[in-house]
């Protein structure tokens, strides 16, 4: 068992197959995700690694995470995630995971929060037919109907199917198959649609229900040390870029007669 990736959802795409067909994509951006901490059986009792990925100011760090940060020489991560794997899949601290961790054709269980739909009535969050559309029905044509029992027991049940909030909540989607990934890019072209929102992340895994290709990488894909500080300061560089520009925009040019 080794370790999966976080990513974000950039959005859903088409693509046309090599044999003319569109297929529907969604595209997962994986920028700079690391090793941030290794559990092992000796000190832990299990083992596992921690996977950091997008900045985060210092500010909204509490203290402690940010000492433990510092001893370790990385940078501050955004999402942190832990993920179980087995004594020979364990992974360098600060090490940099590439997007071809996984290959095309191979089948993966990706998790993340659906979208929140807010307050839902039982037709749209249990799929409920409604009342009678027409004759005896006023107004309440959309309502579930009686809910309760009789004296005994009195009462109703936990669990009921009613209205109630929907959405927001840890969804599983399993055996969706990896279309095509780019390393340059660090993208990865998932065929079909996942839960959460654009901009949110979501959580890669193998498949539990399939088995996993032999030709994929085992730990783990790693970037080379160079290749990972190259994409750490492509993430920081846009922004040092903005300053000089705006800079430039403020200071004068001098004009000689």
């Amino acid at each position: 068992m080794r370790t999966g990736l976080i990513a974000e959802k950039l959005g859903m795409t088409r693509i046309l197959s090599p044999q003319g067909e569109h297929v529907p994509v969604t595209l997962l951006k994986v920028d700079a995700c690391q090793v941030t901490d290794v559990k092992t059986t000796e000190k832990h009792g299990y083992n596992a690694v921690q996977l950091g990925v997008g900045l985060v100011k210092a500010k909204k760090v509490s203290k402690p995470v940010r000492d433990s940060f510092a001893k370790k020489k990385i940078e501050l991560k955004r999402v942190l995630k832990e993920f179980r794997v087995a004594e020979d899949a364990l992974l360098e601290l600060g090490a940099q995971i590439s997007v071809d961790h996984f290959v095309p054709g191979q089948y993966v269980d990706v998790t993340a929060t659906s979208v929140g739909k807010g307050f839902a009535g039982v037709m749209k969050r249990h799929n409920f037919g409604g009342l009678r559309a027409s004759h005896g029905v006023s107004i309440t044509h959309r309502s579930h109907g009686s809910t309760g029992q009789r004296q005994d027991p009195g009462r109703v049940f936990k669990g009921k199917k009613m209205a109630g909030h929907l959405g927001c909540e840890q969804v599983t989607t399993q055996n969706l198959q990896i279309f095509s990934t780019d390393v340059e890019k660090g993208l990865i072209l998932v065929r079909g649609n996942i839960p959460g929102g654009e901009g949110s992340y979501v959580v890669i895994n193998d498949a539990i229900k399939k088995s996993r290709p032999e030709n994929a990488p085992y730990p783990a894909s790693l970037m080379a040390k160079s290749e990972a500080s190259i994409k750490a300061a492509s993430v920081s560089a846009p922004q040092e870029t903005e300053e000089v520009k705006s800079v430039e925009a403020e200071t004068p040019t001098e004009t000689t007669e």
